[in-house]
């Protein structure tokens, strides 16, 4: 079939990237047009693991290709997916402009049937204002359909979660869309692909192919996000109910999630969560059950539960080392999680804010995030590896939990540290490991 990607931030180019690699023509199209000349000069604007490969593959192959131009996009292909940004306004409401851009664009362009597929995070009820302003906006009153994909991408690990999905989830108002969206589909339901993560499916399972109408697959994204966020903030406080009351919140996370109704994933305690869909999401879902007249006290609890986690950073930095100002810090992690170099919402860039305003001089090192937090932290020093960071620092801090911090010499990191004072805000350290060789260690909850 051919598609087109409208928008290749995180979602879009690894939707596209995807779809061509199971064998669909796809030709993506970026209003920045710096994103795009990076793509076709081979490179990728984004660290994603799997995707600059994949990417350049199907390029070659000719199933992948790269516009600035909307009709270049739109007018060859069946369907449409709309992937452009949706960022918090000051409200906490989606800013959808984009979104409504794009369709006005998309009808304007259109002269034959499409399906435009909305495949950003918004609200309930935006497929409705999708379909009105295609129809008020169409020049040749040419037939469409209009339907919700939501994804639910991990990054770090998009472009298995893309291929290899727990589900798929479609909302339709019509049998032509659902029979576009099933056949499109086909080959990662029925896991019928040649994988470029593991060579061949790692399942022969049918996925689930969830089928609903619009409103609740919109619905659906929304409440999956927060209640994730959810959980990670209720471990987050159990972990600070575990420290004062000397209980081990690792322990207590583990007897919680082999019930097999709660799981074990989330439920892991440390300086809050970050990036651009948590936050964002649950900021969003608030103003819409506002507007809808229901009050989400719970999800608010839940954001101020993670915003306050900064402060509690900061309150240990305080107790562990008294005087913040003039102290060398070091930070080790700057993305809001590994396997990226998304600084979006960070967690790591506030710790990294509020340490400055005290008057502390920040060192700090990511595998692959520091070119971005360069354009929003120049003040601070950045190292080539964790030893330079650690080497004369009065406090460490871990921020994210790449691999490359778990296996560490720590014997080398204390030696070279002004004062060896380890705060885990991850707890990927053994703290009796860490207090036998000399540090003083603080974890969350443990």
């Amino acid at each position: 079939m051919r598609i087109a990607i409208i928008g290749t931030g995180y979602v879009g180019l690894v939707t596209g990237a995807c779809f061509a690699e199971i064998g669909h023509t796809v030709i993506c199209q970026d209003s920045e047009g710096v994103k795009i000349d990076i793509l076709l000069k081979g490179g990728i604007p984004i660290y994603e693991p799997y995707l600059e490969k994949m990417v350049n593959e199907n390029i070659k192959e000719g199933r992948l290709s790269f516009t600035k131009d909307m009709e270049e996009a739109v007018k060859p292909s069946e369907v449409v997916f709309i992937c452009v940004g949706t960022p918090p306004l000051e409200n906490g409401e989606a800013d959808l402009s984009a979104v409504e851009m794009v369709s006005r664009e998309i009808a304007r362009i259109s002269d034959s049937y499409k399906l435009v597929v909305e495949k950003s995070t918004v609200p309930v009820q935006t497929g409705e204002w999708i379909e009105k302003t295609i129809k008020v906006y169409s020049l040749k009153n040419n037939e469409f359909g209009v339907a919700s994909n939501p994804e639910f991408l991990r990054e770090g690990s998009a472009v298995e979660d893309f291929l290899h999905p727990d589900r798929i989830v479609i909302g339709i108002n019509s049998g032509r869309a659902e029979a576009i969206l099933r056949k499109l589909y086909t080959p990662i339901i029925n896991q019928q692909f040649n994988c470029p993560v593991h060579g061949t499916c790692p399942s022969r399972e049918a996925i689930p192919f969830i089928v609903t109408d619009i409103k609740s697959a919109e619905l659906i994204k929304h409440a999956s996000n927060s209640l994730l966020a959810t959980k990670i903030s209720f471990i987050n406080a159990i972990a600070d109910i575990c420290e004062k009351t000397g209980a081990n919140i690792k322990d207590v996370a583990h007897g919680i999630g082999l019930d097999k109704r709660i799981g074990r994933s989330f439920l892991e305690a440390g300086i809050g969560f970050g990036g651009f869909c948590f936050p964002k999401d649950l900021q969003a879902f608030i103003r819409i059950a506002e507007k809808c007249g229901y009050d989400f006290r719970l999800l608010k609890e839940v954001e101020r539960i993670n915003v306050g986690r900064v402060s509690l950073v900061i309150e240990k930095m305080r107790k562990g080392l008294w005087i913040l100002k003039g102290k060398t810090i070091g930070i080790l992690g700057l993305a809001f999680k590994p396997d990226t170099d998304d600084i979006r919402f960070a967690p790591a860039l506030e710790i990294i804010r509020q340490l400055m305003k005290e008057g502390a001089i920040v060192k700090a090192y990511d595998p692959k995030a520091m070119e971005r937090a360069k354009t929003q932290l120049p003040e601070v020093i950045y190292c080539n590896d964790p030893y330079e960071v650690a080497k004369g620092a009065d406090g460490l801090v871990i921020c994210t939990e790449w691999d490359e911090f778990k296996n560490l010499d720590f014997i080398k990191i204390k030696n070279s540290m002004r004062r060896p004072y380890l705060l885990d805000g991850r707890n990927i350290c053994d703290k009796e490991k860490m207090l036998t060789l000399g540090f003083e260690y603080s974890g969350i909850g443990c």
